[in-house]
């Protein structure tokens, strides 16, 4: 029996210290915040990536990118797939279609992912009954979304302006300006960077939201945060003529609950002015949700946020 313990143990050990492994990747070059401290969420890591040549003597975009953990190494993510961001925005830095860049990767909570990333006001906005609704929902396999905490979107975005952003800023050779700072994700992560755009419009100049989990949970069935997140961005959208909106969604797999959904935010960014200059949604048949596909089609929203001209 000891000896069992003690191979659980080893386990488990071996575990943790691959995932809290540095990522290789292909170009740059990543520097690691371990377990960065806030008043308002969990202790977070930031694998922060710069790319070849950096210099402080230059200056650089700044990227905020949601699941931090995902983006450089597949070696190291638990499906063995990546964005593989260093190597896609690398190459286009490289070949000097893109403004200097740095991308700052933000570990996601882990089991409180979902509650950090769901946007919190529009669920505020729900009656108690359809609170309760998106509270009690459960994933496929009859898990718990939220895990039983309380929706906190709030607070991690008051992490990443109030405290991750001005350290970024100190000590990287950032401009800090909103017409270079930018967020995106994928999924969830695709929520919460809308929600950050329309929250602080003065801190960011563009969203970048991949596979956008418009239905918030996993059923389209009696769910009304769809159309609360509709009505949130009726009433929040940013200027277009300072802002930039970047959506895509696939048909497989996850992604085939959004289409209807995107038509009808579509529609909503059309009425609020946004138009090919400073909005584009893609529709890519075929692609399923997953880091493989929006690793494939990265380069797209790269270019339309960070392009030089």
């Amino acid at each position: 029996m000891k000896s069992i313990l003690v191979i659980i143990a080893l386990i488990l050990s071996s575990t943790n210290l691959f995932s809290q492994q540095v990522p290789k990747v292909e170009s740059g070059k990543i520097i690691r915040i371990e377990k960065l401290a806030s008043k308002y969420i969990e202790s977070r890591t930031i694998d922060i990536w710069v790319p070849e040549g950096y210099n402080k003597n230059n200056k650089y975009a700044v990227l905020y990118m949601q699941d931090g953990q995902m983006l450089y190494d597949s070696n190291i993510t638990w499906n063995k797939k990546s964005w593989e961001i260093d190597k896609r925005i690398g190459q286009l830095i490289k070949e000097r279609k893109i403004k200097n860049t740095i991308v700052v990767g933000i570990w996601n909570g882990d089991k409180k992912r979902h509650s950090e990333y769901f946007p919190q006001k529009p669920f505020e906005n729900l009656s108690a009954a359809e609170k309760d609704t998106i509270r009690n929902a459960v994933r496929n396999n009859f898990a718990s979304i939220f895990n039983d905490y309380q929706i906190n979107s709030d607070n991690y975005l008051k992490f990443i302006v109030e405290e991750l952003k001005p350290i970024i800023d100190k000590q990287f050779s950032t401009i800090n300006n909103k017409e270079n700072t930018f967020i995106g994700g994928s999924s969830m992560g695709g929520l919460i960077s809308m929600y950050a755009l329309c929250e602080y419009p003065k801190v960011f100049g563009g969203a970048i939201c991949m596979s956008t989990h418009w239905p918030g949970i996993f059923t389209m069935e009696n769910n009304p945060i769809p159309n609360a997140f509709i009505n949130y961005l009726d009433s929040n959208l940013p200027s277009p003529k300072t802002h930039k909106m970047y959506f895509d969604y696939g048909d497989q797999t996850l992604d085939a609950l959004y289409p209807a959904i995107q038509i009808k935010v579509d529609e909503v960014m059309k009425k609020k002015g946004f138009n090919q200059t400073n909005w584009i949604t893609k529709y890519f048949k075929g692609q399923n949700h997953s880091e493989n596909a929006w690793s494939s089609r990265v380069q797209i929203p790269l270019l339309f946020m960070l392009s030089k001209k």
